[in-house]
């Protein structure tokens, strides 16, 4: 809108009032005396700008990005702690402090004979990152533990995209009693889901069922029952309820490919892999085919790719169709050197 209130343009415009007996060139009495008063009001008419953007759904980011979603009921999901379960070789207290590499959990609960489970106390993801022996912090004497299993998936503070996007989703769809776009909307509001797909009546009246996938756009098993409870709290009554993960759509990918020697074959496939797992995961609930020319441009495309030839998707030359319930996995690629 002001997008011509640019510093220059608005001392020449003041320059211009000035009378031609004046000496208006750089320096001058008039030009020094004018130059600060048009700084300023090209910096009051960027933040005018600024403003505009941080007041709109599709241009706000960070705390007026919460502020905008906030008229509509819409809440960032914050981060989350993750659990995870801790196996030693003797007995440890409540609330002993265990390390491995960066991060820290500490010993919440007793499920068995010498099973613990423990919170990492830092937010996020980092805390399903590592797995292994544990480093003792308490100076617990004579007792060792290793950090096993994920019991909850710690998560980061939702992103604007993510958070945009469901507002999007509310706003612009028709939710209604428990429409298809409320089954959707109450499984994005937990912590961690990343996407939803809703099948009304799978298994007749009365019946949904609602597949969900982590933020991450990847399966989480524990994922279902989390956004189960949710959705039995606010769902109409009278309807039964199922969420799960979808299926896994196995993808193996192979072919022979000529270098033009800016890469090695090993940045290649490592490239190429990004490319085409980044191609499954958005076509997870929105597309029904994974195309084999699709593929194939993404592996022309990768650095160090002069050509390629015998491309395979699971052993075949044409395109592969994903199941209403299943979503495409990348499981392994083969690329020979010609």
């Amino acid at each position: 809108m002001w997008e011509d209130m640019t510093y220059e343009n608005i001392l020449n415009d003041m320059l211009s009032r000035v009378t031609s007996d004046v000496d208006k060139r750089e320096g001058s009495i008039i030009y020094d005396a004018l130059a600060p008063a048009a700084y300023k009001l090209a910096e009051s008419y960027f933040m005018l700008n600024l403003f505009l953007d941080l007041v709109s759904g599709d241009t706000a980011v960070g705390e007026y990005l919460d502020r905008v979603v906030a008229d509509y009921g819409i809440t960032r999901k914050p981060a989350t702690y993750a659990i995870r379960q801790i196996e030693t070789n003797g007995t440890i207290d409540i609330g002993t402090r265990w390390g491995l590499n960066d991060t820290t959990y500490i010993i919440t609960e007793l499920k068995s004979e010498h099973t613990y489970q423990a919170q990492c106390e830092q937010i996020g993801s980092i805390g399903n990152q590592y797995s292994g022996q544990l480093e003792n912090i308490d100076n617990v004497s004579g007792v060792t533990a290793s950090l096993t299993d994920i019991i909850t998936s710690g998560e980061e503070e939702e992103t604007d995209d993510n958070l945009r996007s469901r507002f999007y989703s509310q706003v612009q769809s028709t939710s209604t009693s428990g429409n298809v776009y409320d089954y959707k909307r109450w499984a994005l509001e937990v912590p961690g889901c990343g996407d939803a797909k809703v099948f009304p009546l799978w298994d007749g009246n009365g019946t949904v069922k609602v597949l969900v996938i982590n933020e991450n756009m990847e399966i989480d098993p524990d994922l279902p029952a989390v956004v189960y409870e949710y959705i039995e709290t606010v769902r109409p009554i009278g309807a039964t309820v199922t969420v799960e993960s979808p299926k896994e759509k196995i993808i193996n990918i192979a072919a022979n490919i000529a270098l033009d020697g800016s890469a090695s074959q090993e940045d290649v496939k490592a490239e190429f892999a990004s490319l085409a797992a980044e191609y499954f995961r958005n076509a997870t609930f929105d597309f029904y085919t994974i195309s084999y020319a699709k593929i194939g441009s993404l592996l022309l495309s990768v650095p160090g790719v002069a050509d390629y030839s015998g491309l395979l998707l699971n052993g075949d030359t044409k395109n592969i169709i994903i199941g209403e319930d299943e979503m495409p996995i990348l499981d392994d690629i083969t690329l020979a050197e010609v």
